[in-house]
């Protein structure tokens, strides 16, 4: 496939060796390991990266992989975020669920089968039907917030589990040892359904702007792809009461909940996958200039996690401040739903080089590219994607 026009596409070097890692990771399940000592099962958001890369490649597995995620879905439309697929059991002791996890995770399969249609890889009408009860759970299931976002249940489901805008929840301030025992304290207040699904979690009260604008770019997504008014509607809704949580003061969009006042307001990267779903321009010309200015977010290798200047920014510590491949990912897609090109093209060669420096990390230092986390992991693949793909962005959904 050609390059969209301007798109700085990945060398054929990191292509092949993406194509090298994806397959050496892939399972006979039907999924692809993120990791094979630190994730050996199937992620939700990861999946639907993994999807995009294997279309990418011109492998028709992504189909596959994502069909596998609606393994354990529940009546209810609950998909989970994890799914034990070698060995279910495994799941029982940890979240009392045989088969899977018991919280979910950005659903991004909305973007990953549209993207997928648009390249000529059709899901079935059961596959779309799964796609569109999942994302009903979350339109209509999930207990709301007083402005009508959609509440986390966990850190975890965010995909951003240690950032920043969660600190308040942890009394006496943050560090990783705290906060990782707070986050499985938080793992007993998770309201589950009768199926297993969660549905609120009364001792973190957070409705994350940066998950909201997911799953409101999704429901977009898979609303055109299935000609579904009522999704489109609800996504469109979203959209407008993320728009009222901008703030022209500190520049980004603001959580709603129970830290709103409080580390609601920190200025990260995840807030701005706003743009995917923002209506008004002068707020996105605003957001998406700062993401690639040194003096904010840019980076070399793609954006940091969070604004440098910050006092708790820490651009080599897991999610306080390292780039991420599928954040970064995210970002030039939506720099190219709104037409600009040259945001665009930093995004996209940022990604490239950020994985080439890194040897496909699962995140890595804005700067210098040096990698962090588990490695090799395979959403970092997804740095291919905007050279191959060259339908995988569509304009912007709104007007």
């Amino acid at each position: 496939m050609d390059s969209p026009a301007g798109t700085t596409a990945a060398s054929p070097r990191l292509v092949e060796a993406a194509r090298e890692m994806l397959n050496a990771q892939w399972r006979s399940e039907g999924y692809t390991m993120p990791n094979a000592q630190t994730y050996p099962w199937q992620w939700l958001w990861d999946s639907c990266f993994h999807a995009l890369c294997w279309t990418a490649l011109g492998d028709e597995r992504g189909l596959v992989e994502i069909e596998n995620l609606f393994a354990c879905q529940t009546s209810s439309g609950f998909v989970p975020h994890m799914t034990y697929h070698p060995d279910p059991p495994a799941s029982t002791a940890y979240w009392g669920r045989t088969g899977s996890s018991t919280i979910t995770q950005p659903p991004m399969y909305g973007h990953a089968l549209a993207a997928l249609a648009r390249s000529g890889l059709h899901a079935s009408p059961q596959l779309l039907e799964s796609a569109r009860r999942g994302l009903g759970f979350l339109f209509e299931d999930r207990r709301r917030s007083e402005c009508g976002l959609i509440e986390l249940c966990h850190p975890w489901e965010s995909g951003c589990d240690d950032s920043a805008r969660w600190d308040s929840a942890l009394a006496g301030g943050w560090s990783r040892d705290r906060w990782r025992k707070h986050k499985t304290h938080l793992l007993a207040s998770v309201e589950i359904d009768s199926e297993g699904g969660a549905v609120a979690n009364p001792q973190f009260r957070v409705a994350s702007i940066g998950f909201n604008a997911l799953v409101a770019f999704n429901g977009l997504e898979l609303a055109e792809l299935i000609n579904d008014d009522g999704l489109r509607r609800q996504a469109l809704d979203l959209s407008d009461r993320i728009s009222n949580r901008w703030s022209e003061h500190g520049r980004t969009w603001i959580d709603d909940g129970d830290l709103a006042d409080r580390s609601g307001s920190v200025p990260t990267a995840d807030a701005h996958f706003a743009l995917l779903v923002e209506q008004q321009r002068h707020i996105s010309t605003t957001a998406l200039a700062d993401l690639i200015d040194d003096n904010y977010f840019g980076g070399a290798c793609g954006p940091a996690g969070i604004r440098r200047e910050h006092p708790t920014a820490d651009l080599e510590t897991y999610w306080r401040g390292p780039a991420w491949p599928q954040m970064t990912y995210l970002f030039w897609l939506a720099a190219t739903q709104l037409g600009d090109s040259e945001a665009a093209n930093s995004l996209a060669a940022a990604l490239v080089r950020g994985a080439e420096v890194s040897g496909f990390g699962e995140y890595w230092h804005p700067d210098t590219g040096a990698g962090g986390g588990a490695r090799p992991q395979s959403w970092a693949a997804i740095s291919i994607v905007p050279g191959l793909l060259p339908d995988v962005a569509r304009p912007a959904h709104l007007v």
